[in-house]
């Protein structure tokens, strides 16, 4: 399974037969009195895991269209910032200080590093973030979810992204001599192995590496020095497959490995990646294929890309209508590392089905270049198929940008 799934994910899609479609897509589907939220947030479910996630998320994609948030959006964001810094994935009092009482959250200060240089004005505010961040660094280069938890590519990913965000360069930071690009190469999967060219999650107990899709598209970006918003880099020359090296894999070599590996991987499968969840067999991962999308048009793999965000154009807008305010930012995310348009996403409107879940945005500006849909489509069906007879949705497909804020709450 996919070492990043929440016990709230795994809760939903292990009951077969008890989970509606509505509650096995969004892991947080009913809101509790405890963690009530203010009108700036995006999305109507329970904030406890994923607060800080999905509005960063939500953030990052209206920008990068040519949205301007509303004030009380970003407003909600940086009142969830503790003073070091750093945020947890949600609080539900911000009136109390957040020492000794949360959870601080790498990936949610990574994301929410990024939302607010997104958003402008809050330069600094980004930096006590990334300040924070760096603190946090493991003596293997990387980063864990939480401070002082062990590494993995996922979280490391998101970190690069962050750093990248605020012109800090990833090379330079060390820790005890170890760079996030030392880490990420350590977990590259040699070539001529099971899984070549992807990146585990985590080495095993006996040290092995596990090819992870959601990992590896996270390790791309993070190879590439990138975060989540991305336009395609130049292809890359020579053969596009797997390339040993006879010495440790430089960062673009990581990056090109395994980018090989996600385009052969959904080439397997049918345009898509499969869910890895329990329940879930043979069930399309939509938002991994999003996540692998972008590491693609990233890595110079545009061509390689089309057909992936084709599959996604014709199938993927229910998931997105049931999953929330993230789903919508990762398919947004992915049309723009494309060079499409999110405003006419196989008929949906993207962009207009991502602000209807928060607080009314200022101003949309389409960029140059981007038409509105002829129809909305977005309650037409699409991705009905993958919902199996019993009832559940098996295919939740939360994908690596989804997947940051749910993970220490897994069994």
């Amino acid at each position: 399974m996919n070492v990043r799934r929440s016990a709230a994910v795994l809760a939903a899609v292990a009951v077969i037969g008890t989970a509606t479609p509505a509650t096995a897509a969004d892991p947080s589907a009913s809101p509790s009195p405890s963690t009530a939220h203010a009108s700036g947030l995006y999305g109507s479910t329970d904030p406890k895991y994923d607060g800080v996630w999905r509005q960063s998320l939500a953030l990052i994609a209206q920008r990068t269209v040519g949205v301007t948030p509303a004030g009380k959006a970003v407003d909600w964001l940086t009142g969830q910032q503790c003073s070091n810094g750093a945020f947890a994935a949600f609080r539900a009092d911000t009136s109390k200080p957040c020492e000794g009482n949360a959870v601080f959250d790498t990936n949610a200060t990574a994301a929410a590093a990024q939302a607010l240089m997104a958003v402008g004005d809050h330069d600094g505010d980004a930096r006590a973030a990334v300040n924070w961040l760096k603190g946090q660094q493991n003596k293997d280069g990387g980063w864990g979810y939480t401070a002082g938890g062990p590494s993995d590519t996922n979280s490391t990913g998101v970190v690069v992204g962050a750093l990248a965000a605020v012109g800090d360069d990833p090379a330079v930071l060390r820790s005890e001599g170890k760079t996030p690009y030392d880490l990420l190469a350590k977990w590259s999967i040699p070539c001529d192995e099971d899984g070549g060219g992807a990146l585990a999650y985590q080495p095993d107990k006996k040290g092995k590496l596990a090819a992870n899709a959601d990992a590896t598209a996270a390790g791309v970006l993070g190879a590439l020095g990138k975060g989540f918003v991305t336009t395609a880099g130049k292809a890359p020359e020579g053969d596009p497959k797997c390339a040993a090296s006879g010495k440790a894999l430089k960062p673009e070599e990581v990056a090109r490995n395994g980018a090989a590996y996600l385009a052969a991987e959904m080439h397997r499968t049918g345009d898509h990646l499969i869910s890895t969840l329990p329940g879930a067999k043979d069930q399309p991962d939509y938002g991994n294929t999003a996540d692998a999308v972008v590491a693609l048009a990233a890595q110079g793999r545009t061509e390689q890309a089309q057909k992936p965000y084709a599959w996604l154009e014709k199938n993927a807008a229910t998931w997105a209508k049931q999953s929330g305010p993230a789903a919508y930012a990762e398919l947004i995310l992915a049309a723009h590392a494309m060079g499409k348009n999110p405003y006419g996403f196989g008929g949906t409107d993207l962009v207009r089905a991502l602000n209807a879940t928060g607080p009314a945005p200022q101003t949309v500006k389409k960029p140059t270049g981007y038409e509105a849909p002829k129809a909305d489509k977005s309650d037409s069906g699409h991705g009905v198929w993958w919902i199996v007879g019993t009832g559940l949705v098996a295919g939740v497909g939360i994908g690596f940008l989804l997947s940051g804020r749910r993970k220490r709450q897994q069994p």
